[in-house]
């Protein structure tokens, strides 16, 4: 569509100018601020100017004279300084668009592992979980509708802090591994709820009685060596957890391939082979002195440098951080065993890292180990919130002081900031505040503290609502079916409203709004794709078919209807998803899919009031309008779908 000519339009400029001027050019690609002004403009004449010492205005007319035809260009002109604007051919490029292209693009044709969501598995999630999975889930269906092979990760912390909290405080319960089983075990539960109240009282507990702290580091250490009541304890708690967390990711249609454990990072000797490394190639070194006196440390990073070991030799979160990104793009000489976890609806498997072979699952199952089914990334994206930029960046030296260059380089932090509420939210939800936080922007929520908003209920919450909504609506459609379109719209406007903000931007999130029908929503993208079913829907039940488009319509015939303006600005906006979809990859902003995504449903709503297309007399005009309306229901639904968002059948 838009980008194929785009990249048409920028090879012909980029080898015009190697072979005229002998200089290799990356051609970019801009919007003409007008509409008027064409469909592109090439700022090439710019940026040759400084190397040519001649005025981009001559250069440009240089340009325009000699390159010659471009397949799919009607016209190239000089603008301003030096711009060169350029004009489709509207027949030939409606007529491309009539053929469409089902083809799926080739892709890097590397594996690209994107690690997202990540919750410590000690209580139930909360909204800001919900953003790092949505972030990291967009971002997974935007690389792979660009082909591209990815492997999606999400690390399970089962032997970290947060999991040690609920046990001291279960085990200050005097709680045993079966009392806890028992607890998991009872319908009445929901023990990922419990372990919330638990962390949150036995965090409370740690400041009015430090003995207690002792207690903590004596039960991680019990943890980390894997053995006895304690850590049968965490790992019933940790495995509850997160089977909770995929049912709560599963309502957001966010799902995995692989969860690597870090009780396998431990048990598997993973720290000690990059522990090694690191020290082999110097990139820690053994402080005497100082207040990191007995501690391996990396430098570089700070004054003092990072502690990668402590002097009472145990690992830094960090540490363990470095071996796991080390195993993702293939450098550690380890590996996991592997285990199916669960199954999802379209056969897919979900697999967990074990310490040991798994002797029920068939070789077919099993994971080729020899042939890499997991890690290996060629490119590693890592999900993660701002607060552990530092800490990110620690694991890159890590990669560079061991003299992986190229994988630092692939290694991206893809950061996003914190999800708070609106106090209309909070007072929606029932959350009480007080006058000071009712007069704040937004209301900071903490886990550890106990004050939030698990996802679960924050989903149920956006579901009740949209069913009222929907009951009013379709009264006589059955109660499931009604149940599921208010999920879909739930879920649609849960998930746009986690993606319309760009990754650096704190959200204040905001239930009414989020659900609003108007505005940059959700609801709105779906609304116009069902409004655009509907159409063609009527059609039917009128007893008239939907045209075979490509028999009645022809380049002729588009360039005839394209020749209005309005129409053509129409169908551009309607055809630049795949460019719309480079942009925001190469960016790294899902927002950006999200802006396309309501500018699409906002072109779509301005075609369906200015065009009655059902009561359109002219036989060409009608099948072009039913072919647009066709046209945008397929580029709005692909547009949703790779955003995560569900069409639902009606609104």
């Amino acid at each position: 569509m838009f980008h194929s000519i785009e990249k048409q339009v920028s090879s012909a400029f980029r080898a015009h100018i190697q072979a005229r001027y002998g200089v290799d050019l990356p051609i970019a690609i801009e919007q003409p601020r007008q509409s008027e002004f064409g469909e592109m403009a090439v700022p090439a004449a710019f940026q040759l100017a400084k190397l040519l010492r001649q005025s981009p205005k001559k250069i440009a007319a240089e340009l325009v004279e000699d390159l010659g035809s471009i397949e799919g260009v009607a016209a190239m002109e000089v603008a301003g300084n030096g711009f060169i604007n350029i004009r489709l051919r509207r027949g030939s490029y409606g007529a491309s668009l009539l053929v469409g292209d089902d083809t799926q693009p080739a892709g890097s044709g590397e594996k690209i592992i994107v690690e997202h969501t990540n919750i410590n598995p000690n209580k139930a999630a909360h909204i800001g979980h919900l953003r790092n999975a949505t972030l990291g889930d967009a971002f997974v269906r935007m690389l792979r509708a660009r082909g591209e092979q990815v492997e999606v990760q999400n690390y399970i912390d089962n032997t970290g802090v947060q999991v040690a909290d609920v046990v001291v405080g279960f085990l200050k319960e005097g709680m045993t591994p079966a009392g806890v089983r028992a607890l998991i075990a009872d319908p009445a539960v929901r023990f990922d709820y419990h372990c919330w109240d638990l962390y949150a009282r036995i965090s409370a507990e740690y400041g009015e009685n430090k003995e207690l702290l002792k207690d903590r580091g004596a039960t991680l250490h019990a943890i980390e060596s894997g053995e006895g009541d304690v850590a049968e304890l965490a790992h019933l708690v940790a495995d509850a957890i997160v089977k909770a967390h995929l049912a709560t990711m599963l309502r957001l249609d966010v799902e995995y391939d692989l969860l690597p454990r870090e009780s396998e990072i431990l048990h598997l000797n993973f720290w000690s082979s990059a522990f090694e490394l690191l020290k082999e190639r110097n990139a820690i070194y053994f402080e005497t002195e100082g207040k990191n006196a007995g501690c391996w440390v990396m430098p570089g990073l700070s004054e003092e440098g990072k502690v990668i070991v402590r002097s009472d030799g145990t690992v830094t979160y960090v540490g363990k951080d470095i071996a796991y990104q080390l195993w993702k793009f293939g450098l550690l000489g380890k590996d996991f065993y592997y285990r199916p976890l669960q199954t999802y609806a379209d056969g897919r498997t979900l697999w967990v890292t074990t310490d040991v072979p798994d002797t029920d699952v068939p070789d077919v199952a099993q994971p080729d180990r020899s042939g890499h089914q997991f890690g290996h990334g060629a490119q590693v994206y890592n999900v993660i919130d701002a607060r552990q930029s530092y800490l990110q960046d620690v694991v890159v030296a890590g990669l560079r002081g061991l003299g992986y260059n190229s994988q630092a380089d692939r290694s991206v932090h893809f950061s996003y900031e914190m999800v708070a509420l609106s106090p209309r939210c909070c007072a929606d939800l029932g959350i009480p505040l007080s006058e000071e936080d009712r007069k704040k922007p937004y209301v900071e929520v903490s886990g550890r503290k106990g004050l939030g908003v698990k996802a679960d209920d924050l989903m149920d919450s956006l579901i009740s609502k949209a069913m009222e909504e929907v009951s009013s609506r379709h009264a006589e459609a059955p109660i499931e079916e009604q149940r599921m379109v208010a999920s879909q719209i739930a879920i649609g406007a849960l998930r746009y409203f986690l993606l319309k903000f760009t990754r650096n931007s704190v959200i204040a999130f905001d239930l009414q709004e989020a659900l609003s029908f108007e505005g940059e929503t959700g609801p709105y993208v779906q609304y116009a794709a069902v409004r655009a079913r509907n159409i063609l829907r009527k059609l039917e039940e009128r007893g008239e078919t939907v045209p075979d488009f490509a028999a009645e319509l022809n380049a002729d015939a588009m360039a005839r209807q394209l020749a209005a303006e309005d129409s053509w600005q129409m169908l551009l906006a309607a055809s630049k998803a795949d460019s719309a979809l480079e942009r925001a990859v190469a960016a790294g902003e899902p927002a950006h899919m999200a802006r396309y995504a309501f500018q699409l449903a906002q072109a779509f709503n301005n075609f369906y009031h200015q065009y009655p297309v059902l009561q359109e007399q002219d036989r060409e005009k009608k099948v072009f309008l039913l072919w647009m309306t066709d046209f945008f229901r397929r580029q709005l639904e692909k547009t949703a779908g790779i955003l995560g968002i569900k069409i639902p059948a009606y609104m």
